[in-house]
């Protein structure tokens, strides 16, 4: 595996969690990277899930798939719940993760700081399956 793509809508949350989750957890040499179709700038609250586990993106900024070198992806990770998700055209393998976007969740404060939580753990347990699985049973 040379390099894996996050892509959702905005990159705004799950794509830049999966990124910074990945970067901890893939083997070295991997290259990973997170984009969406329509770029905002990471919340805040995706910062502050990630810091509760050791992993710091508060220098990450949200950008376009333009942006991605598309010859050095070899897998794209949609992570998109109930939008729809942005295309990469590059030749890669896809593998959908149909996730909610807890920036969608309406309520208190610690209503949404744990949509956050779900949504980090669900990525932290799935990218932990993902690079160790054989590359045949990934989905």
């Amino acid at each position: 595996m040379k390099g894996v793509l996050f892509l959702c809508l905005a990159n705004s949350v799950r794509s830049q969690m999966a990124g910074g989750i990945a970067r901890a957890l893939a083997p070295a040499g991997t290259k990973i990277w997170s984009a969406g179709s329509r770029p905002t700038s990471v919340r805040v609250e995706a910062m502050a899930v990630l810091k509760e586990i050791g992993i710091d993106i508060s220098g990450h900024r949200a950008k376009s798939v333009a942006e991605i070198p598309a010859a050095e992806v070899d897998t794209v990770i949609t992570l998109c719940g109930e939008e729809e998700c942005p295309v990469f055209l590059g030749q890669a393998t896809r593998v959908h993760w149909g996730l909610p976007d807890p920036a969608a969740v309406d309520g208190s404060e610690a209503e949404r700081l744990d949509a956050f939580c779900k949504v980090r753990d669900e990525l932290r347990r799935r990218i932990g399956d993902f690079f160790v699985q054989p590359a045949s049973s990934r989905q």
